[in-house]
């Protein structure tokens, strides 16, 4: 935990020099020198993983899908539903507006760490495909569940994190929205890219809509999802800042919790709107419309009674000081 202490510092009572027996500052050139090797070193690290990212990016053709207008286009389309969820996720921090800066930060963070899902989702699914529907119902739970839920949260972790505007567990779910979002819309315009067809010649409007329109469709409806999950998992990475005793169990939790719901997500989305075709007689994409507000209705709501609870406790814990502020100004008015 962070407040433990050495025997030696909590028998003292302040009167004994500690450096380098109980407690540590950088008071050497040696001390400072090792202070700046660690930073250098940890930024390092975080430099070098969006740098491999951004290389995948590139790999897999994800720049050329965000760069080319009419895919940007139909991208921008499909994100709609997600950032109107994201949108609402960030309205409810009761603590304190986050930055845009830091936002925009993870909302990119979140384009780049999808490529490390990208590659290895590519690369473990034949190894499932095998087996058939037992094999993809594996994958999801144990390969694209786990893997693409923990790339979010590492967007979250890489830079928000450890900001000091990350000030409150509420914060995570936030971020968490942020990180979501970013890996839908990358998603999704990869997606779209293998929908159109290389070399077409099409303007902005009905012939581009009417090519791509389909997909678009589908998209905007699978990103609210990703929003939701990564959401609730990082309210468990904000929860596990302020318990840093209980820190890895929490994280996990959080993620455990994500993956599920993504993982279930995947396998029973044909079934249910299979289902959902025959009961109601529905076809097209009205059947996956109807699939999908029921499925993130539910845990969209799990997130919102979650994040509803920390709003009423916060405002429970400010509320003694205003009764007793209150109090206060009655009893002066009778004296």
């Amino acid at each position: 935990m962070q407040d433990r202490r050495d025997p030696i510092e909590e028998a003292s009572d302040g009167s004994l020099d500690l450096y380098d027996v109980a407690t540590w500052e950088v008071r050497t050139r040696v001390d400072w020198a090792a202070a700046v090797i660690w930073r250098v070193a940890a930024g390092s690290a975080r430099v070098a993983v969006v740098l491999v990212a951004f290389l995948l990016l590139l790999g897999i053709g994800g720049l050329a899908a965000l760069t080319d207008p009419e895919i940007g286009f139909l991208t921008a389309l499909s994100a709609v539903p997600a950032i109107g969820l994201a949108a609402y996720v960030y309205s409810t921090d009761v603590t304190s507006s986050e930055p845009l800066s830091l936002l925009v930060a993870t909302f990119l963070l979140g384009v780049l760490t999808a490529n490390f899902a990208a590659v290895l989702n590519s690369l473990l699914r034949p190894y499932f495909q095998v087996l058939g529907f037992l094999g993809t119902a594996l994958f999801f739970y144990l390969v694209v569940g786990p893997v693409e839920e923990s790339v979010k949260l590492l967007a979250v972790r890489l830079y928000a994190y450890t900001d000091d505007r990350f000030d409150a567990v509420l914060d995570g779910a936030v971020y968490g929205a942020m990180a979501g979002l970013g890996f839908a819309v990358i998603e999704n315009a990869l997606y779209i890219t293998r929908q159109i067809p290389p070399g077409r010649e099409l303007d902005f409007g009905l012939g581009l809509i009417g090519i791509g329109g389909g997909i678009t469709a589908v998209r905007a409806l699978a990103g609210p999802g990703h929003v939701i999950y990564s959401a609730i998992a990082g309210y468990y990475l904000g929860l596990a800042k302020y318990n840093p005793g209980n820190r890895g169990p929490i994280v996990v939790k959080g993620l455990l919790l994500a993956a599920l719901v993504h993982a279930t997500y995947n396998t029973t989305v044909g079934i249910g709107t299979g289902i959902i075709s025959v009961l109601t007689g529905l076809s097209g994409l009205a059947p996956y419309l109807v699939f999908v507000i029921i499925y993130d209705g539910i845990f969209g709501l799990f997130l919102l009674r979650k994040i509803q609870r920390y709003r009423d406790k916060y405002h429970e814990a400010h509320a003694p000081a205003a009764n007793e502020s209150d109090f206060e100004s009655e009893l002066t008015e009778f004296e």
